[in-house]
């Protein structure tokens, strides 16, 4: 054994010794909720496809009409081969529902945020952020070079005090959180976020890839309170309710001028291919034209949440603390006897003793499903054990 397959090697033996491993399982959707592991016919109640339009036959059709009419690719990054007409239709659709001067599409939303963020901080600025904000905006701050500060978790308080004390000693700056927690499915308390990042002119950039569709009457969570929050970078995805692939940012003109002009991750990336596109954008329509498709995931987790006594929850995502890693991958398991599939999600996804179900929600599911893994839960022993941001 070489020393590359050692070091590999003796890695993973760490990591399996903490219970941390993970495998990839071979696993079919659809249709509906459906999936199918290792033969086995199971409900998924891990998805992210909230709205379940990856499988919608308009969905579909329009991403193979764009196969049929322009290809399976997109041939080179958007600056070398050309802006595509349907990517150019998808971000005034996205910019329009945002409501936003204008939008850009980035291949991911990982490659959106280490793109932006570094764009447009670097060495003497400051960036704060939500200690549960998701991976890709640490990543994106990071790389920027920018001082980063963590805040609490949705502790304004805590907020504000690092603004007042750091923000007068730096460039500029900014705030970044997610507007729907991923592992805690709250939301980022944008109403007062936005006033405080004015106040000292720090720029508010929201993560809303588990917002859009679903929250904020399908407009995400800078429009959970009716009129859209002042939030000046809305970042997100196409790859959840949206159904498709891709990632975006929403904001002036000027800025995405600029975007278009400096994020890396978008000047020498290939551009979305057509079918991904053309999907996206039937998915806004879908959405667009029908209410109670954007409802539906959040009335099946309040649903839930009320069969087991949890508080209501504010997004599709409903989270039950086990605590261990061990403990969390046998109830996963013991779940999945009973015909559901149920991710135990670890460290380092979520913080130490955190281990958790992560339950997510679709307008697929059948109210009968939802209930009868809400009993499996509550016979597993782990009712009432909802998330640690429900319960503060």
């Amino acid at each position: 054994m070489d020393s590359l397959d050692r070091f590999a090697a003796e890695k993973l033996a760490h990591i399996r010794a903490a219970g941390l491993y993970r495998a990839l399982a071979p696993t079919a959707r659809g249709p509906g909720a459906a999936a199918t592991r290792d033969g086995r016919p199971l409900i998924s109640f891990s998805c992210n496809d909230y709205l379940n339009l990856s499988l919608h036959p308009e969905v579909k059709a329009r991403a193979q009409a764009a196969i049929d009419a322009h290809g399976a690719g997109s041939g080179a990054s958007r600056l070398v081969t050309g802006n595509h007409p349907l990517l150019v239709e998808l971000e005034a659709r996205l910019a329009r529902l945002k409501g936003a001067e204008d939008a850009v599409v980035f291949g991911s939303g990982y490659l959106a945020n280490i793109g932006i963020i570094p764009s447009l901080v670097g060495r003497g600025d400051l960036i704060l952020i939500d200690e549960l904000a998701h991976n890709c905006l640490y990543m994106g701050a990071k790389l920027s070079g920018a001082e980063t500060l963590v805040f609490r978790h949705n502790d304004m308080d805590d907020l504000e005090a690092l603004l007042h004390a750091q923000r007068p000693s730096h460039g500029r700056a900014m705030i970044l959180t997610d507007g729907v927690f991923s592992m805690d499915g709250d939301l980022a308390p944008l109403a007062a976020i936005c006033p405080l990042a004015r106040a000292h002119d720090a720029w508010a950039l929201t993560d809303d890839a588990h917002g859009i569709g679903v929250v904020g009457d399908g407009r995400g969570s800078s429009f959970v309170s009716g009129a859209k929050a002042d939030v000046p970078l809305q970042m997100g995805t196409l790859s959840k309710a949206i159904g498709s692939y891709g990632g975006y940012l929403c904001a002036s003109h000027a800025v995405i001028d600029y975007i278009r002009n400096r994020a890396r991750s978008f000047i020498f990336s290939t551009g979305l291919p057509p079918a991904s596109a053309a999907a996206a954008i039937a998915a806004l329509d879908l959405i667009e034209r029908d209410p109670a498709l954007r409802a539906a995931p959040l009335v099946k987790a309040r649903l839930f949440t009320d069969r087991l006594g949890l508080p209501a929850p504010q997004s599709p995502i409903v989270p039950i603390i086990v605590g261990g890693a061990a403990e969390t991958l046998a109830a996963s398991a013991a779940l999945m006897e009973k015909g559901f599939l149920v991710t135990g999600i670890r460290p380092p996804s979520v913080p130490e003793g955190t281990a958790r179900l992560r339950v997510t929600f679709s307008a697929a599911h059948a109210d009968s499903d939802v209930l009868a893994l809400a009993d499996a839960i509550a016979a597993l022993g782990l009712a009432g054990q909802g998330s640690l941001a429900e319960s503060a």
